[in-house]
């Protein structure tokens, strides 16, 4: 019988390895403009989103937006956006990639709190839609389809 890896790998996906965390969440590594960080992968984050503190790191260029972000312990939080972003996960590549740019000092502090390590940002569904993600909680791998 046919893995789920092996079928997927099959149909042209490729899969990048997920860490579970203290805080029981999936950390991702990934690049943005060719520069490494580590992400939380959220299935309910609508948009991915990177920490205002990840600016020059990761060679933004933000434009103030009109949107509040909402997010588990916080809402109507300033926001800006970076547009043509070019965000690779594993194999996976896309550019044009808008980001969300907010203080993520809740979600870091949170994480240091539980002794987990802080993040540089969220890897939402925006990425696993273009992606057409499929996640395996088991093994702990997210396929991109490439």
């Amino acid at each position: 019988m046919e893995t789920l890896k092996d079928f997927l790998l099959n149909k042209g996906y490729s899969k990048v390895k997920l860490k579970l965390t203290k805080t029981n969440h999936f950390e991702i590594k990934a690049s943005i403009n060719g520069v490494k960080g580590r992400f939380i992968l959220d299935t309910g984050a609508s948009s991915s989103c990177v920490g205002f503190e990840a600016i020059e790191r990761f060679n933004l260029k933000v434009k103030d937006s009109e949107i509040k972000a909402v997010g588990a312990g916080a809402s109507d939080m300033l926001t800006q956006i970076s547009t043509s972003n070019a965000v690779k996960l594993g194999k996976w590549k896309k550019n044009r990639v808008a980001l969300i740019l907010f203080n993520l000092s809740h979600v870091n502090n949170g994480l240091i709190n539980h002794n987990a390590d802080p993040v540089d940002g969220i890897i939402g569904a925006d990425i696993l839609k273009k992606g057409k993600g499929i996640i395996d909680y088991n093994k702990k791998y997210l396929y991109l389809k490439l």
